[in-house]
């Protein structure tokens, strides 16, 4: 029978009947019990009855995870992505507590859409973040726990993924389409930095620019250093091979370094030699930028122009303010849910690319103030 709980008061509270009541009422093995709801075919249709019998008696409904069971589902869907940490960034929330909202990063904001999007499907979200133990670990967090997961560009071996799709729904967030057959989302990255640098070149008038890029195996990063060409090709400047700099992780530190580093190399030179603006291929690195150059008794946007890419909130609030490209980064794991959803309900469904529009926040360190 159900068991009871004596209150704090001295009532008794009749706690919700568990699979060992229906065990004891029907005169079955927990197992068996276990099997009518996984498996009922398995079980003897008058032994079934019997258990089906008992639980409605008890008032036992059968839980999420044996509902999963039995539909060989987990109302679970995943998000793996690398955690690149950023202590600046951790230290601005740790000195405001408001400002929680304000320092989201990428990462953050996605896993924010995610989390929107699968609560409105009646799912959960499981999130694998860690460099410990590689990408592989990552799979293994995950994989064998969700109904479909998403994955960011870079962060598991596309033969790994190749494997796990073949039984469960993969969406790829961001980076080139590496597998005809997973559905995918991007972002128009070269698109974004090529209006960018336009609007530095035409509105500004500015001629010498410097691209901060980060890893080659940064695929957001490089579709940004390629929109960055695209706009000096296409205003007749120098079209540079690579990247003035890049960073070895997109963080506030990092932005930091190579911010200085940039000002060290052009020590000496004139006016007229030295760059008029520093394009970040993100936000991250150039908040930290910015900070670095205020400590250099540099003038933003005065002196130096600085923009960044991705319009995470941080963004608005830094003085100066940045300019930059504001993506749509929540979107990104909207859509990412979205399209879990629909392969989990047609896994036959043909696969789709999708690329999300960004947009360009013109704000007061490149001038626009």
């Amino acid at each position: 029978m159900c068991s009871t709980e004596e209150e704090a008061d001295g009532s008794v509270r009749v706690s919700a009947p568990t699979v060992y009541d229906v065990a004891e009422r029907s005169g079955v093995s927990i197992a068996t019990v276990s099997r009518v709801y996984r498996n009922p075919d398995s079980v003897r249709a008058q032994t079934r009855e019997r258990v089906l019998d008992a639980a409605r008696e008890l008032g036992y409904v059968p839980s999420g995870n044996a509902r999963g069971l039995a539909s060989r589902t987990t109302g679970v869907l995943g998000l793996c992505f690398p955690d690149y940490a950023d202590p600046d960034a951790e230290a601005d929330a740790e000195a405001d507590s408001d400002a929680d909202d304000a320092v989201m990063l990428y990462s953050d904001q996605i896993i924010r859409g995610m989390e929107r999007a699968a609560r409105r499907h009646g799912y959960a979200l499981l999130i694998a973040a860690s460099l410990e133990g590689g990408p592989e670990s990552l799979v293994a967090k995950v994989a064998g726990r969700v109904d479909g997961f998403a994955v960011l560009a870079q962060t598991v071996p596309t033969e790994d993924l190749e494997v796990i799709s073949r039984r469960l729904p993969v969406v790829m967030l961001a980076g080139p389409r590496e597998i005809d057959h997973l559905d995918h989302i991007v972002v128009a990255n070269a698109d974004g930095e090529r209006e960018l640098a336009r609007h530095l070149i035409e509105d500004h008038g500015l001629r010498r620019l410097a691209f901060i890029g980060g890893e080659v195996t940064s695929p957001d990063a490089e579709a940004r250093f390629r929109g960055f060409q695209e706009a000096c090709r296409d205003a007749g400047l120098p079209v540079p091979d690579a990247p003035d700099m890049r960073a070895e992780m997109m963080t506030q530190a990092e932005g930091a370094r190579t911010a200085e580093a940039m000002l060290d190399r052009y020590t000496g030179l004139s006016d007229t030699e030295r760059p008029q603006g520093m394009l970040f291929a993100n936000d991250q690195m150039a908040v930290g930028a910015l900070r670095a150059l205020e400590r250099r008794g540099v003038r933003v946007p005065e002196d130096l122009a600085v923009t960044g890419f991705d319009g995470i909130p941080l963004s608005r609030i830094v003085r100066p303010s940045l300019t930059t490209v504001r993506q749509p980064i929540r979107q990104l794991g909207e859509q990412a849910v979205e399209l879990l959803v629909q392969r989990l309900g047609d896994r036959e469904r043909e696969p789709v690319s999708l690329m999300l529009p960004v947009s360009l926040a013109r704000r007061a360190s490149c001038g626009c103030g």
